[in-house]
């Protein structure tokens, strides 16, 4: 039987719940988040599985992490773990389209579908779905809110361009 436990951390974007199975991350979710699982299946509170990704959270929201590197179980149909996987390609503060993300896949007409799977991301900001706007560049859906969306941009775009990053701070485990 797989053991399921998760944790809440805090960050500058609102309480994240981090979910694990059998010790790798399935999931990080904001609160209000589209397509977020129903908490009872996210199995018991449990701090000690998230010691590194808390940490590596807390790295990035300081500015001092452009990449994680976790371990990561995503579980999706096979199209959908193929776009998440094409996500972490995307740089800190970089952004491409729906449609440019098909095309790096070998997928040139599934924008729309890019698009679809890019919304049921499980593991949010390590796998970066934020990243990815329409393709006049605007901000379009992000299952944690436009808001959030544009706040992590501007977060990255001013990490990466080696400004302070403003919300500082490290997520907190009150799993």
């Amino acid at each position: 039987m797989q053991h399921r436990a998760y944790t809440v951390v805090d960050s500058p974007v609102g309480p994240l719940t981090l979910v694990a199975v059998d010790g790798a991350l399935t999931g990080v979710y904001m609160d209000q988040q589209r397509y977020r699982p129903p908490a009872e299946t996210f199995g018991d509170p449990d701090p000690v599985p998230f010691a590194e990704p808390i940490g590596q959270l807390g790295e990035y929201f300081a500015g001092r992490r452009t990449e994680f590197d976790l371990p990561l179980t995503l579980i999706g149909t096979p199209f959908q773990r193929c776009v998440w996987a094409a996500l972490r390609d995307i740089p800190l503060g970089g952004t491409v389209s729906y449609g440019e993300l098909a095309e790096r896949i070998g997928r040139p007409t599934a924008a729309r579908a890019v698009g679809l799977a890019n919304g049921r991301n499980p593991i949010g900001i390590i796998v970066p779905c934020h990243r990815v706007v329409g393709s006049t560049g605007a901000l379009t859906g992000y299952g944690g809110g436009l808001d959030r969306k544009q706040q992590l941009l501007a977060f990255e775009r001013s990490v990466s361009e080696g400004s302070r990053p403003t919300g500082e701070g490290s997520p907190a485990s009150r799993g």
